[in-house]
Parts: C-alpha cells; structure tokens; sequence
C-alpha cells in the first residue's frame, strides 16, 4: 500500500548555510494533524515552504504517489494548501473576496466565481466568525482577524495536504485554541486531509497534535506520538529542545479517553 504523503531526504541551503539537511518521514493515512516544533532558526518555515515548491530543495515530496516538484501552480494549488504567517495581501479588497482566492485552481483564465462558490465563500467566513465583516477592507483588519478570514479561504480551498504555518500567531489566547481546534475540526471531520501546523507552543501542540515532529539545527531529532509514547520518553525529547521540562499528565473530564498532557520548565 503506497503511502498518503511522504517528505524523503529533504535538504536546504541558502547561500552556504544548511537549513535543513535531509529530513525525512512519511504519513501512511490521511486525517491526522502533525505538529511541526523546534527553536527559531531550526527549520520549520522553510520545511513546510519546501513541500508546497516554495523554496528549492534537494530530496522529494510525493503525495498519494505523485511528486509534487513537477507539477504547475494551479495543479498544485490543487492539493496543498499553504497558510504562511503574513498572507502577503498587500491590496484593498473585501474580505469576502479573500476568501473567494481559494477557488482560484479552479476558475479559468477570465472566468469569475460563481453565485454558489460566493455562498460557500460566506459560509466559510459564518464558519469562523467572521461573516459581519465579508463587505470589509481586509487591510483595515487585526492581524488575528486576518488569520481567520485566511483560514476561511483554506476551507473553501478544498486540498488535501494543510500547511499552517504558526496559525496561532496574532491571536489572543482563547482564538489560539479555537483556531487550532478548528484546524482538527476539519482534518477529523474530512479524513482525506492531513495538515502540517508549524507551532512555537508545545502545550497547545500537545493539544490538538496526533503526531509532534521536533526540529533542532535544521535535524528531524523525533517523532512523537503523545497519545501512546511514554511520559519519559517525551520528556527527554522535549529537554533536547526546550531544556529541562517536566511532562504532567492531568484528566479531562470532558474526553476521558483522550490523554491530556500539560508542558512545564524545570525549576
């Protein structure tokens, strides 16, 4: 059985420095949520903009069978969607007309949306709370309501690999959740997709993460699975990163089945 997605031997340089140097792991099934962890200047961003084409790089990212280096721009917008920190929107337009870029691999040359794809694009915006504001400048919003409203195109997108990269950045601490919640809701609730979220809080990673990938000097050093790995296990891989941390696991009454795990330093 051919693998979901695979990242094989993937290496970076940008003038004479090595970003990352051969990283590899595969995801056998879709429908999981894979954080992506590490300090600043281990190699996050530029991993996950190697797998959408974004940036040169030795190695393959092949997804269900196919190797994503040779395929055009709408072909892959197609498959992988890839939400960086800062959309790069940089023009006056709505926002209902940010969220209507996501059928872009699907519009021809001069064709414009149509009526169904403009309601599906307002339910993606009801979706993330943000339909009172589909009519507004999207440059006079908040960063955290930019994120929102960047999601809202992912979800009318309709790919199949998910690249977030820090979704959580300019929101405030309840929005956090929600967001990355709402990243599972979608993932778990379609289990054609998978979604690679870069994230620089290991607890909220803890949270909504099947699998935890931690980066150290542009090095893939472990692959977590925090629902069946032992405490000490996590504990040591986390020390590598992060320095000495203590790993509690606490109950949760609302999924008794689910293991919650909560990250604290060492004093």
């Amino acid at each position: 059985m051919n693998e979901f997605f695979s990242v094989q031997d993937i290496s970076v340089c940008l003038g004479r420095r090595q970003i990352l140097d051969r990283v590899s792991f595969s995801v056998d099934a879709p429908g999981h949520v894979i954080g992506i962890l590490g300090p600043n200047g281990s190699g996050k961003t530029t991993l996950l903009k190697a797998v959408c084409g974004e940036l040169s790089h030795g190695g393959h990212v092949v997804l269900e069978g196919l190797e994503l280096a040779g395929l055009r721009a709408k072909e892959l917008a197609k498959r992988v969607s890839y939400i960086p920190q800062q959309s790069g929107i940089s023009i006056s337009m709505s926002v209902l007309d940010v969220v209507l870029m996501g059928f872009y691999s699907k519009l021809g040359l001069l064709s414009q949306p149509s009526a169904d794809m403009r309601r599906n694009a307002y339910h993606a915006l009801k979706q993330v709370g943000m339909a009172e504001l589909a009519e507004r400048d999207y440059l006079t919003l908040s960063g955290g309501e930019k994120q929102l409203v960047i999601f809202a195109r992912t979800l009318v997108e309709g790919t199949k690999l998910l690249l977030f990269d820090e979704p959580d950045s300019s929101l405030d601490l309840g929005n956090k959740y929600r967001m990355v919640q709402m990243i599972r809701e979608l993932v778990c609730g379609n289990p054609v997709k998978t979604a690679l979220i870069c994230l620089h809080d290991p607890v909220l990673a803890l949270t909504c993460c099947d699998t935890l990938m931690l980066l150290k000097d542009g090095h893939l050093i472990r692959i977590l699975r925090p629902e069946t790995d032992s405490i000490k296990d996590m504990e040591l891989a986390f020390t590598e990163i992060y320095g000495p941390v203590n790993l509690l696991e606490i109950p949760d009454p609302q999924a008794p089945d689910h293991r919650r795990l909560i990250l604290l330093p060492t004093l």
